[in-house]
């Protein structure tokens, strides 16, 4: 019995202008994964992102999420996804207890689920004595973690997140990871895209690595690592050596090739 991914790419290419942003991207994502999504800046993951969420449509190539395409089922994608933007808006004059509500309401949820979902995160979140307050009176870090709980509300078949860490303090980063790993366990899925190297290799059971809009790594972080110690690399190599190498863009080791 074949199963089907949860997010498939195949050969999917993005140009802005005479600017190739994502250039012929292949992945395919099975449940159960925390999948790390890297790169440099300007190397095609926010582009990408936007195209596994509906708001671009690629040039060419085939994109389906959790087993449809945007452009014939794109509601039942939309019921089942949960995305965290990089800069995500909230309306700073509901409390954080009334846009949840607000958002499980367009979600056709029925209220006891929605509070009894809201309550369960701002619990999980240490947001409980702050529901009622003004998001507007939010700090950064708080508005990040009701973000996260917008996304949750209805239960997600996957999870897209892009920089999920950003203005967490170390207790709420610790609990958002935990948090992931239970998902995946739970058998969602979670793409999640970022520049803390140490974030992937504690929470991402595999890894992709995009540069100039290619992909140019995709595996278990461990398997990368094993690639890399094969042909030449220091015993003590982590996750970082693999991303150096595979993105800079006149290694000083051209031996270093982990596709070879």
């Amino acid at each position: 019995m074949t199963i089907q991914p949860v997010i498939e790419l195949q050969e999917m290419t993005k140009t802005f202008q005479k600017t190739r942003a994502v250039d012929g991207i292949s992945l395919a994502i099975p449940s159960g994964e925390v999948y790390g999504f890297l790169g440099p800046n300007g190397a095609g993951k926010t582009t990408t992102i936007r195209m596994l969420t509906g708001i671009l449509i690629p040039d060419s190539g085939r994109i389906e999420v959790l087993g449809h395409s945007f452009s014939k089922q794109r509601s039942q994608i939309l019921n089942r996804l949960g995305y965290i933007p990089d800069r995500a808006y909230l309306y700073p004059k509901l409390t954080g207890y009334e846009l949840l509500m607000f958002l499980g309401s367009l979600r056709k949820m029925d209220m006891a689920t929605i509070r009894k979902q809201a309550d369960k995160y701002f619990e999980m979140f240490e947001l409980r004595d702050k529901a009622k307050e003004l998001i507007e009176r939010y700090s950064h870090g708080m508005r990040q973690k009701l973000v996260l709980a917008s996304a949750l509300i209805h239960d997600p078949d996957l999870i897209i997140v892009d920089e999920p860490m950003v203005g967490l303090d170390p207790r709420a980063a610790r609990r958002i990871k935990e948090l992931f790993k239970e998902l995946a366990n739970e058998g969602k899925t979670v793409f999640m895209s970022t520049h803390s190297l140490d974030v992937a290799e504690q929470v991402c059971t595999r890894v992709g690595i995009i540069h100039k809009g290619k992909m140019v790594a995709d595996d278990r972080p461990d398997i990368l690592l094993g690639q890399l110690k094969e042909r030449g690399a220091a015993a003590d190599s982590d996750l970082e050596a693999v991303f150096m190498a595979l993105t800079e863009d006149e290694p000083h080791d051209h031996s270093i090739q982990l596709n070879a």
